[in-house]
């Protein structure tokens, strides 16, 4: 990679991108797409890499445990899952013709909760989702990212695109400016990763913990000074999509580690 060209500040970011209508190349050639492990250092690559020091496995093991756990109103997700979800993850988030809405893993997790165990839904960044998420995530590692934005799911999928495109908060940038137009530059002795999600949910070193993309995407909003959206909202779920179809062909990482 020899993308790393120096420095740019925020007011060059901001300023060097048309309106979304004016732009005529705003996404990344196939050719291009790289995971955001490859702007890590290389301590942090061999900790993703190994499973035994990785710490997003303790999310993973205890997500297994909860699989096979059965609640007191219902059967444990094994019992209709016996074979596991192998490449499940991959194809998330996906249109859901029950609630006619798009789902990502946690409102399936949920939804499943409902509709076969008769259980509450869990919380967002809650120890149990996270830990489910991570467990059906990473058995999907390795797994090409691939997801069905036709039909039903275009027009959520536009929606996440524009609010990609969208410039926003005191600082008045959009995801666009840094992680299509900028990546690979550093930024506060940082460098811009391209911004996929295949490694989520994954361990942020700066959290010291286990996060989903929600997560990271309201640290994002709240970085450029924008006001986040809530846990679980539908345009992060939008955003969610877009950025999985963004990544098309990107391999699963969870549970990655992230910066």
């Amino acid at each position: 990679m020899n993308r790393i060209v120096g420095c740019v500040s925020l007011a060059t970011i901001a300023a060097c991108s048309a309106p979304p209508q004016e732009r005529a190349h705003d996404r990344l050639s196939p050719d291009e797409i790289v995971s955001g492990s490859v702007f890590l250092t290389a301590e942090t690559r061999a900790l993703q890499a190994d499973d035994f020091a990785n710490p997003g496995f303790l999310w993973v093991d205890r997500g297994e445990a909860l699989f096979s756990e059965a609640p007191q109103t219902g059967p444990a997700c094994v019992s209709c899952h016996a074979d596991g979800l192998a490449g499940v993850a991959a194809t998330y988030p996906a249109y859901d013709s029950d609630t006619d809405t798009v789902l990502n893993i946690e409102g399936r997790i949920n939804q499943c909760r409902a509709k076969h165990q008769g259980a509450s839904s869990l919380d967002y960044e809650s120890d149990e989702l996270l830990s489910l998420t991570a467990y059906i995530a990473n058995q999907s590692r390795g797994a090409p990212v691939s997801v069905d934005t036709s039909g039903s799911a275009r027009a959520v999928y536009e929606e996440g695109a524009r609010y990609f495109r969208t410039r926003r908060g005191q600082f008045n940038l959009s995801c666009q400016q840094c992680h299509t137009e900028n990546w690979g530059k550093r930024l506060r002795g940082d460098t811009l990763s391209q911004g996929h999600g295949n490694g989520f949910p994954a361990y942020r070193l700066e959290w010291q913990s286990m996060g989903s993309l929600h997560r990271r995407l309201r640290d994002c909003d709240m970085g450029v000074r924008a006001e986040p959206l809530p846990y679980g909202d539908p345009l992060y779920i939008a955003v969610e999509l877009y950025l999985a179809a963004r990544a098309d062909g990107l391999e699963v990482e969870s549970p990655a580690v992230r910066r």
